[in-house]
């Protein structure tokens, strides 16, 4: 697929190699589909870019990025600056003389003393169908948003956030009831297909990229716990999309007396004569909570501390008959 926009983009300085010169920047999940289909395929990286360890879990131990994981598995070099906008860190990848740098959500900005570094400039691998989706999350907002359809694409990048020009894209289609963990996983392994595919013709300069359409930009910004609550004025089917955007993370969430109570899978039914929030029935099969227009069986659920339970063996735990949310 061709990104509709104006005319094409060619590379800054096109080269042909049998072997290119590669760093791959990367941090989550997601981008071990990528650095791992350029291992596969014989174009390892000579180092790996990822973000720093953090201390997480309940321990709160410091640990590796998947992206640091896989990375010494492979024994490919594996550097974490805090910044790059450090000269001293910009002067290690100019001594590595790359002629491309891979970025797959790496989450650290590139500023243009970096991005002016490899001959062949800086290439993203990005979850979403440019223009639509710029921004930090991208697979949520697609979901909150009902797109039948999403995808990946391999974007030239420049200062702006996601604003460069596109060399391919890859549509996905979103399932009716997928989560953002399972199309992630989709989405991740789309980019790498992507990313290999074009690969050889993007740093050889015969692949030309197009400009976005910035009148069809939107942006899909970092989301936090407090975008995830539930508010049962809203529709159904947005508390729905929400469930499935923020599955499994944060995970939407409403207040239950003192708890923080997660939802992990619910779905939308017909309305409801009843104020929102109005517990209508507790079944076998779900909790039915009356909403602003419609109403959402609650199917899976989480108490603090706790793990995820069906929602009738959340019901034998909390007395709901009769009550408002």
């Amino acid at each position: 697929m061709s990104p509709a926009g104006a005319g094409p983009c060619k590379v800054r300085f096109p080269i042909t190699m049998t072997n290119p010169k590669i760093i791959f920047a990367g941090t989550p999940e997601f981008a071990v589909a990528s650095l791992r289909a350029l291992v596969d395929t014989g174009a390892a990286p000579c180092a790996v870019l990822t973000q720093p360890d953090r201390r997480a879990g309940r321990g709160k131990r410091l640990q590796q990025s998947p992206v640091k994981h896989y990375a010494l598995e492979q024994g490919i070099t594996v550097k974490q600056p805090s910044t790059l906008r450090d000269d001293a860190a910009v002067a290690e990848l100019v001594a590595l003389k790359p002629d491309l740098i891979v970025v797959a959500a790496y989450g650290l900005i590139l500023p243009q003393k970096v991005l002016d570094i490899p001959l062949a400039g800086c290439l993203n691998v990005h979850a979403s169908l440019l223009p639509r989706w710029r921004g930090a999350a991208p697979i949520q907002a697609a979901i909150l948003a009902g797109d039948k359809e999403t995808g990946t694409c391999l974007m030239a990048m420049e200062a702006g956030l996601d604003t460069g020009p596109v060399y391919a894209c890859d549509v996905v289609s979103v399932g009716e009831y997928e989560t953002a963990g399972e199309l992630h996983d989709r989405l991740a392994a789309s980019g790498a297909g992507l990313l290999v595919r074009h690969l050889g013709a993007i740093i050889d300069g015969t692949l030309t990229a197009t400009e976005q359409d910035e009148d069809r930009a939107c942006y899909a910004p970092k989301i936090s716990a407090d975008d995830a609550i539930m508010d049962w004025r809203r529709r159904a089917v947005d508390l729905e999309r929400q469930v499935r955007a923020y599955n499994p993370v944060p995970g939407a969430w409403f207040m239950l007396d003192d708890e923080r109570i997660k939802c992990w899978k619910a779905r939308r039914l017909a309305a409801v004569d009843v104020p929102p929030g109005t517990v209508v029935a507790v079944e076998q099969d779900g909790i039915v909570i009356s909403c602003g227009e419609g109403a959402l069986r609650l199917e899976s659920l989480q108490r603090p501390g706790r793990r995820a339970i069906t929602a009738a063996e959340f019901a034998a735990q909390i007395d709901l008959r009769g009550r408002r949310l």
